[in-house]
């Protein structure tokens, strides 16, 4: 397992490109309802006030040691909720929230099933001889449609025009972004993902200088087309979210000189 690893990107990072598929907008997953009423996330809200725990190196952590029968039949119950949904019928910000929040509750019900892992990787449940962890899985059934996490992250998420939604979804790794509250709304979608971007920017697991050197997630190559598939595009992006401390550094900085990403799973360590 390689482990916050940091190496030149160049060549590299066409190399590192390669293992995340590519965004191909679902046009099917377009057609919404400006009209359309709330969808309930209290379920899965209950779920992440009782389990996922903040740590002191900033990395929300979920206590999957922790969660008790009846809470993953709860969590079970609640992702068969949500399949069941017509989504294509309420609005884009019920469904970005839809679609982030489905993300997140798979993962962790997928880690549970598998527990105890030391990461994703290590569910090889995908089809085909040469994959790896749990991502082309097809997980649940959506009007109709067998959907995996990969069509989530890379077919509705990914180049939706939402371009901090590649870095919203948790991904049960340590370097992937916060799992966090999902009451979104039609008036709070905007906020909330500002602020995880913000979060996530600020945290060295996704952006740091080193002796002068930009560092960032591998999350912003396997997404680059997100971010205006370049260098610069990525740094802008990280100008528009960035403190004081790492804005000055970005000022400097004219390229990515380098990528890291931690893959141990993201398990809150025993009380």
């Amino acid at each position: 397992m390689l482990v916050a690893l940091v190496v030149p990107l160049g060549a590299i990072a066409s190399i590192e490109a390669l293992f995340a598929p590519r965004a191909d907008l679902w046009q099917r997953w377009t057609a919404h309802d400006p009209a359309a009423a709330a969808i309930d996330h209290a379920p899965w809200d209950r779920f992440a006030k009782t389990y996922v725990k903040p740590q002191p190196d900033g990395v929300n952590r979920v206590a999957y040691a922790r969660v008790s029968a009846a809470d993953r039949k709860a969590l079970a119950d609640y992702v068969a909720g949500l399949a069941g949904v017509p989504i294509s019928a309420y609005h884009r910000e019920q469904q970005l929230a839809y679609w982030l929040t489905l993300y997140n509750a798979l993962t962790v019900k997928l880690v549970l099933d598998h527990y105890p892992v030391a990461s994703i990787r290590d569910i090889d449940i995908s089809p085909g001889w040469f994959s790896d962890g749990p991502w082309n899985k097809k997980l649940v059934t959506i009007e109709g449609e067998a959907v995996s996490l990969n069509d989530i992250e890379h077919r509705i998420l990914s180049r939706s025009g939402a371009m901090r939604a590649s870095i919203t979804p948790s991904t049960a790794r340590r370097s992937a972004a916060p799992i966090s509250n999902p009451r979104h709304s039609r008036r709070t979608t905007e906020a909330l993902l500002n602020a995880a971007a913000r979060e996530y920017v600020n945290h060295p697991r996704g952006a740091r200088i080193e002796s002068g050197r930009l560092v960032v997630s591998s999350i912003y190559v396997w997404f680059s087309e997100d971010f205006g598939g370049s260098d610069e595009g990525v740094i802008a992006h990280l100008k528009r979210y960035a403190e004081p401390d790492l804005l000055a550094g970005l000022a400097a900085a004219g390229r990515i000189d380098g990528f890291a990403y931690d893959w141990r799973l993201n398990d809150a360590p025993a009380p």
